[in-house]
């Protein structure tokens, strides 16, 4: 089996994405350091769970094993 250019590319689009959430999650922490712990706790866990890794990174991982998005 030979080795697929898909893999490398999906990890560096991975990468890519992480940083791209840190930048953004960080230009908010002025506005989200002034609620309420909970909510800030609220709003990291949605962003760092659900709008980075389950959404983007399912089909990432799907695409980078099999070659289709769906």
């Amino acid at each position: 089996m030979t080795p697929s250019w898909r893999k490398p590319a999906g990890m560096l689009a991975i990468i890519i994405l992480i940083a791209i959430w840190v930048v953004a999650v960080a230009s908010l922490s002025n506005v989200v350091g002034q609620w309420h712990w909970l909510l800030q706790l609220v709003f990291y866990v949605f962003t760092g769970i659900v709008w980075l890794w389950v959404l983007p990174m399912r089909r990432m991982l799907q695409w980078m094993e099999t070659g289709h998005w769906r």
